[in-house]
């Protein structure tokens, strides 16, 4: 067997139509929040891959792994792509282990494309084509150690 190229996953995405309202529903329903909340659009990021149509994440911790609502605020992109083809659901799953360019570079040479990608405030991410042979898109991240983030706001409001 070969080595792995995923050790960890940090985070299960799963696209939505409203944000807000899915938060919410989490919150009162299920008690899982805070979440916080960030705008990805063109004056927010640097976009190194195909697009850059807009779009909203809300993300919280349950236990060690990162749970990501994404909200497409365009008919455009990634996002919307998968909400009108399929409807709401896991998008993609992130995943750590080796380093972020040599897990790509592995990627690559596999066949799997960068869907899209980009740096938002310092953090480098791709989402990989791995739905092909694994059932689902797979994002890498390069987040620079020591490096925090700011959300947009928090829900719900303390």
């Amino acid at each position: 067997m070969r080595e792995p190229l995923f050790t960890e996953t940090m985070q299960i995405s799963i696209v939505v139509r409203d944000v807000d309202a899915t938060m919410k529903t989490y919150v009162e329903e299920y008690g899982i929040g805070p979440w916080e909340v960030y705008d990805f659009t063109p004056e927010t990021m640097t976009r190194m891959e195909p697009d850059d149509a807009p779009y909203r994440i809300a993300v919280t911790m349950v236990g060690s792994v990162q749970w990501e609502l994404v909200q497409p605020l365009s008919d455009t992109g990634v996002f919307a792509d998968v909400l009108a083809t399929k409807g709401e659901g896991v998008h993609h799953v992130a995943v750590g282990g080796r380093p972020y360019a040599e897990t790509r570079a592995a990627l690559e040479a596999k066949g799997c494309r960068v869907l899209q990608g980009g740096v938002y405030n310092g953090v480098t991410f791709s989402y990989m084509t791995t739905d092909e042979d694994l059932g689902v898109i797979t994002e890498l991240f390069d987040w620079p150690e020591g490096l925090t983030q700011e959300p947009d706001r928090v829900y719900p409001p303390s």
